[in-house]
Protein backbone atom coordinates (compact mmCIF):
# COMPACT_ATOMS: atom_id res chain seq x y z
CA UNK A 1 0.00 0.00 0.00
CA UNK A 2 1.36 3.48 -0.89
CA UNK A 3 1.84 6.00 1.87
CA UNK A 4 -0.72 8.82 1.99
CA UNK A 5 1.80 11.46 0.90
CA UNK A 6 2.83 9.29 -2.07
CA UNK A 7 -0.82 8.81 -3.05
CA UNK A 8 -1.47 12.57 -2.92
CA UNK A 9 1.60 13.28 -5.00
CA UNK A 10 0.59 10.78 -7.69
CA UNK A 11 -2.95 12.08 -7.68
CA UNK A 12 -1.68 15.56 -8.51
CA UNK A 13 0.50 14.35 -11.38
CA UNK A 14 -0.73 14.95 -14.93
CA UNK A 15 0.21 12.53 -17.71
CA UNK A 16 0.35 14.03 -21.20
CA UNK A 17 1.07 12.19 -24.43
CA UNK A 18 2.70 13.72 -27.50
CA UNK A 19 2.02 12.17 -30.92
CA UNK A 20 4.64 13.49 -33.33
CA UNK A 21 3.97 12.24 -36.86
CA UNK A 22 3.49 13.07 -40.54
CA UNK A 23 0.17 14.28 -41.95
CA UNK A 24 -1.48 13.35 -45.22
CA UNK A 25 -2.20 16.49 -47.23
CA UNK A 26 -5.91 17.40 -47.36
CA UNK A 27 -6.99 13.81 -46.70
CA UNK A 28 -9.26 13.67 -43.67
CA UNK A 29 -10.08 9.97 -43.82
CA UNK A 30 -6.44 8.95 -44.23
CA UNK A 31 -5.35 11.10 -41.27
CA UNK A 32 -8.14 9.71 -39.10
CA UNK A 33 -7.04 6.18 -39.98
CA UNK A 34 -3.38 7.02 -39.29
CA UNK A 35 -4.03 8.57 -35.88
CA UNK A 36 -6.35 5.69 -35.00
CA UNK A 37 -3.53 3.23 -35.60
CA UNK A 38 -1.12 5.29 -33.49
CA UNK A 39 -3.53 5.83 -30.60
CA UNK A 40 -4.27 2.11 -30.44
CA UNK A 41 -0.72 1.76 -29.15
CA UNK A 42 -1.54 3.88 -26.10
CA UNK A 43 -2.81 1.74 -23.23
CA UNK A 44 -6.23 2.86 -22.04
CA UNK A 45 -5.93 4.65 -18.71
CA UNK A 46 -2.18 5.28 -19.11
CA UNK A 47 -2.53 8.99 -19.91
CA UNK A 48 -4.78 11.92 -19.09
CA UNK A 49 -4.25 14.05 -22.20
CA UNK A 50 -3.34 13.20 -25.80
CA UNK A 51 -1.97 16.04 -27.95
CA UNK A 52 -2.46 16.24 -31.73
CA UNK A 53 -0.87 18.85 -34.04
CA UNK A 54 -2.41 21.87 -35.68
CA UNK A 55 -4.91 20.98 -38.44
CA UNK A 56 -4.22 17.33 -37.77
CA UNK A 57 -6.90 16.09 -40.20
CA UNK A 58 -5.71 18.02 -43.29
CA UNK A 59 -2.33 19.64 -42.79
CA UNK A 60 -1.95 23.44 -42.81
CA UNK A 61 -4.15 23.95 -45.87
CA UNK A 62 -5.56 27.25 -47.11
CA UNK A 63 -8.53 25.59 -48.78
CA UNK A 64 -11.14 25.50 -46.02
CA UNK A 65 -13.99 25.98 -48.51
CA UNK A 66 -13.24 22.44 -49.72
CA UNK A 67 -12.12 20.65 -46.58
CA UNK A 68 -13.53 22.43 -43.50
CA UNK A 69 -16.18 20.58 -41.54
CA UNK A 70 -18.71 21.49 -38.88
CA UNK A 71 -18.78 20.36 -35.27
CA UNK A 72 -20.88 17.40 -36.46
CA UNK A 73 -18.20 16.30 -38.95
CA UNK A 74 -16.19 13.09 -39.09
CA UNK A 75 -13.00 14.42 -37.46
CA UNK A 76 -14.81 15.84 -34.43
CA UNK A 77 -16.86 12.66 -34.12
CA UNK A 78 -13.64 10.63 -34.23
CA UNK A 79 -12.17 12.77 -31.44
CA UNK A 80 -15.31 12.20 -29.36
CA UNK A 81 -15.24 8.42 -29.83
CA UNK A 82 -11.47 8.16 -29.26
CA UNK A 83 -11.50 10.25 -26.10
CA UNK A 84 -14.24 8.03 -24.69
CA UNK A 85 -12.42 4.85 -25.69
CA UNK A 86 -9.06 5.95 -24.25
CA UNK A 87 -10.55 7.67 -21.19
CA UNK A 88 -8.38 10.70 -21.92
CA UNK A 89 -8.81 14.22 -23.26
CA UNK A 90 -7.89 14.72 -26.94
CA UNK A 91 -6.56 18.14 -27.95
CA UNK A 92 -5.73 19.36 -31.46
CA UNK A 93 -6.91 21.81 -34.11
CA UNK A 94 -9.04 21.40 -37.23
CA UNK A 95 -10.26 23.63 -40.04
CA UNK A 96 -13.88 24.37 -39.09
CA UNK A 97 -16.86 26.13 -40.63
CA UNK A 98 -19.40 28.07 -38.60
CA UNK A 99 -21.98 30.59 -39.86
CA UNK A 100 -20.23 31.00 -43.24
CA UNK A 101 -16.88 31.67 -41.59
CA UNK A 102 -13.83 29.42 -41.35
CA UNK A 103 -11.69 28.98 -38.24
CA UNK A 104 -8.48 27.21 -37.27
CA UNK A 105 -10.18 25.72 -34.23
CA UNK A 106 -8.64 23.79 -31.38
CA UNK A 107 -10.94 21.17 -29.86
CA UNK A 108 -10.56 20.10 -26.23
CA UNK A 109 -12.54 16.85 -26.24
CA UNK A 110 -13.28 15.12 -22.94
CA UNK A 111 -14.03 11.40 -22.47
CA UNK A 112 -17.67 12.18 -21.62
CA UNK A 113 -18.19 13.88 -25.00
CA UNK A 114 -18.27 17.44 -23.70
CA UNK A 115 -15.79 19.85 -25.25
CA UNK A 116 -14.32 23.33 -25.30
CA UNK A 117 -13.08 25.27 -28.33
CA UNK A 118 -10.39 27.85 -28.98
CA UNK A 119 -10.21 29.68 -32.32
CA UNK A 120 -6.68 30.71 -33.27
CA UNK A 121 -6.10 34.38 -32.47
CA UNK A 122 -2.93 35.09 -34.45
CA UNK A 123 -3.32 34.09 -38.08
CA UNK A 124 -0.12 33.54 -40.07
CA UNK A 125 -0.20 36.33 -42.66
CA UNK A 126 2.94 35.14 -44.44
CA UNK A 127 1.02 31.99 -45.31
CA UNK A 128 -2.21 33.85 -46.19
CA UNK A 129 -4.03 32.33 -43.23
CA UNK A 130 -5.68 35.69 -42.51
CA UNK A 131 -7.20 35.66 -46.01
CA UNK A 132 -8.82 32.28 -45.52
CA UNK A 133 -9.77 32.10 -41.84
CA UNK A 134 -11.35 34.35 -39.23
CA UNK A 135 -9.39 35.13 -36.08
CA UNK A 136 -10.60 34.14 -32.65
CA UNK A 137 -10.93 36.71 -29.89
CA UNK A 138 -11.01 34.72 -26.65
CA UNK A 139 -8.61 32.44 -24.79
CA UNK A 140 -9.85 29.51 -22.79
CA UNK A 141 -8.63 27.96 -19.56
CA UNK A 142 -9.65 24.33 -19.13
CA UNK A 143 -9.28 22.14 -16.06
CA UNK A 144 -8.09 18.55 -15.82
CA UNK A 145 -7.29 16.71 -12.57
CA UNK A 146 -6.98 20.01 -10.72
CA UNK A 147 -4.68 21.52 -13.36
CA UNK A 148 -5.52 24.73 -15.19
CA UNK A 149 -4.45 24.51 -18.82
CA UNK A 150 -4.21 27.11 -21.59
CA UNK A 151 -4.27 25.57 -25.10
CA UNK A 152 -3.08 27.75 -28.00
CA UNK A 153 -2.10 27.24 -31.64
CA UNK A 154 1.25 27.53 -33.44
CA UNK A 155 1.82 31.21 -34.42
CA UNK A 156 0.33 32.29 -31.06
CA UNK A 157 3.71 31.24 -29.63
CA UNK A 158 5.33 34.40 -31.01
CA UNK A 159 3.07 36.71 -29.00
CA UNK A 160 3.99 36.67 -25.30
CA UNK A 161 1.22 39.05 -24.25
CA UNK A 162 -1.46 36.66 -25.54
CA UNK A 163 0.28 33.75 -23.80
CA UNK A 164 0.93 35.61 -20.56
CA UNK A 165 0.19 33.88 -17.25
CA UNK A 166 -1.47 36.50 -15.09
CA UNK A 167 -2.00 36.62 -11.38
CA UNK A 168 -3.79 39.49 -9.69
CA UNK A 169 -1.61 41.30 -7.15
CA UNK A 170 -4.12 40.73 -4.33
CA UNK A 171 -2.87 38.02 -2.02
CA UNK A 172 -3.67 34.61 -3.47
CA UNK A 173 -6.50 35.67 -5.79
CA UNK A 174 -5.99 34.54 -9.38
CA UNK A 175 -7.75 35.85 -12.46
CA UNK A 176 -9.29 33.77 -15.23
CA UNK A 177 -6.06 33.69 -17.27
CA UNK A 178 -4.01 31.85 -14.65
CA UNK A 179 -2.76 28.39 -15.68
CA UNK A 180 -0.34 25.58 -14.82
CA UNK A 181 0.27 24.17 -18.30
CA UNK A 182 0.55 26.01 -21.62
CA UNK A 183 0.02 24.01 -24.83
CA UNK A 184 0.84 24.81 -28.46
CA UNK A 185 -0.49 22.59 -31.27
CA UNK A 186 1.60 23.42 -34.33
CA UNK A 187 2.62 23.07 -37.96
CA UNK A 188 5.93 24.92 -37.44
CA UNK A 189 8.35 24.68 -40.42
CA UNK A 190 11.95 23.51 -40.28
CA UNK A 191 13.28 26.85 -41.56
CA UNK A 192 12.19 28.51 -38.31
CA UNK A 193 12.80 25.65 -35.89
CA UNK A 194 15.29 27.68 -33.82
CA UNK A 195 12.58 30.20 -32.98
CA UNK A 196 10.15 27.37 -32.10
CA UNK A 197 12.58 25.74 -29.67
CA UNK A 198 13.72 28.95 -27.99
CA UNK A 199 10.26 30.48 -27.66
CA UNK A 200 8.87 27.37 -25.97
CA UNK A 201 11.62 27.69 -23.35
CA UNK A 202 10.96 31.41 -22.96
CA UNK A 203 7.22 30.91 -22.45
CA UNK A 204 7.92 28.32 -19.73
CA UNK A 205 10.35 30.54 -17.81
CA UNK A 206 8.44 33.82 -18.02
CA UNK A 207 5.10 32.22 -17.09
CA UNK A 208 6.45 29.86 -14.40
CA UNK A 209 4.52 27.08 -16.07
CA UNK A 210 4.95 23.76 -17.79
CA UNK A 211 4.86 24.16 -21.59
CA UNK A 212 4.09 21.49 -24.18
CA UNK A 213 4.69 22.08 -27.89
CA UNK A 214 3.45 19.42 -30.32
CA UNK A 215 4.59 19.82 -33.91
CA UNK A 216 4.29 17.64 -37.03
CA UNK A 217 7.08 16.14 -39.13
CA UNK A 218 7.47 15.67 -42.89
CA UNK A 219 6.68 17.77 -45.97
CA UNK A 220 3.26 19.29 -46.53
CA UNK A 221 1.44 19.91 -49.80
CA UNK A 222 3.48 23.07 -50.37
CA UNK A 223 6.78 21.16 -50.06
CA UNK A 224 7.47 22.83 -46.69
CA UNK A 225 9.40 20.53 -44.36
CA UNK A 226 8.72 20.10 -40.65
CA UNK A 227 11.16 18.54 -38.19
CA UNK A 228 8.82 18.23 -35.23
CA UNK A 229 11.12 19.25 -32.39
CA UNK A 230 8.16 18.62 -30.11
CA UNK A 231 8.85 18.92 -26.42
CA UNK A 232 7.66 19.42 -22.88
CA UNK A 233 9.45 21.93 -20.65
CA UNK A 234 9.23 22.53 -16.93
CA UNK A 235 8.82 25.90 -15.22
CA UNK A 236 12.61 26.45 -15.30
CA UNK A 237 12.79 25.92 -19.05
CA UNK A 238 14.32 22.46 -18.80
CA UNK A 239 13.23 19.96 -21.44
CA UNK A 240 11.75 16.95 -19.65
CA UNK A 241 10.62 14.96 -22.71
CA UNK A 242 12.68 12.73 -24.98
CA UNK A 243 10.89 13.05 -28.33
CA UNK A 244 13.50 13.46 -31.08
CA UNK A 245 13.19 15.62 -34.21
CA UNK A 246 12.29 14.01 -37.56
CA UNK A 247 11.08 10.79 -35.93
CA UNK A 248 7.53 9.56 -35.55
CA UNK A 249 6.98 8.89 -31.88
CA UNK A 250 4.49 8.56 -29.06
CA UNK A 251 5.72 9.74 -25.68
CA UNK A 252 3.95 10.13 -22.35
CA UNK A 253 5.40 12.57 -19.81
CA UNK A 254 4.36 12.96 -16.18
CA UNK A 255 4.10 16.50 -14.80
CA UNK A 256 4.32 17.19 -11.05
CA UNK A 257 1.90 19.74 -9.61
CA UNK A 258 3.69 19.48 -6.27
CA UNK A 259 7.01 20.56 -7.80
CA UNK A 260 5.34 23.44 -9.64
CA UNK A 261 3.55 24.74 -6.57
CA UNK A 262 6.68 24.50 -4.43
CA UNK A 263 8.72 26.53 -6.92
CA UNK A 264 5.97 29.16 -7.23
CA UNK A 265 5.83 29.44 -3.44
CA UNK A 266 9.61 29.72 -3.06
CA UNK A 267 10.01 32.08 -6.03
CA UNK A 268 6.70 34.01 -6.43
CA UNK A 269 7.77 36.06 -9.45
CA UNK A 270 4.24 36.11 -10.89
CA UNK A 271 3.13 38.29 -7.97
CA UNK A 272 5.23 41.10 -9.44
CA UNK A 273 3.87 40.81 -12.97
CA UNK A 274 2.42 43.87 -14.70
CA UNK A 275 -1.35 44.12 -14.94
CA UNK A 276 -2.68 44.99 -18.38
CA UNK A 277 -5.67 44.68 -20.66
CA UNK A 278 -5.64 43.09 -24.12
CA UNK A 279 -7.74 44.96 -26.67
Amino acid sequence: MPRNDEFKKNKMDLRITLIQTKLSWEDVSKNISHFSSLIKKIKTGSTDLILLPEMWSTGFSMRPSQFAETMDGSAVQWMRETAKQKKAVLCGSLMMKEENKFYNRLIWMRPDGTHEIYDKKHLFQMGAEHNNYSAGTKKIIVELKGWKISPLICYDLRFPVWSRNRQEARGKEQDANYYDLLIYAANWPERRKQAWKQLLIARAIENVSYVAGLNRIGKDGNAINHTGDSGVFDFLGNKISKTKPLQESIETIKLSKKDLEKFRKDFPVLNDGDLFEIK
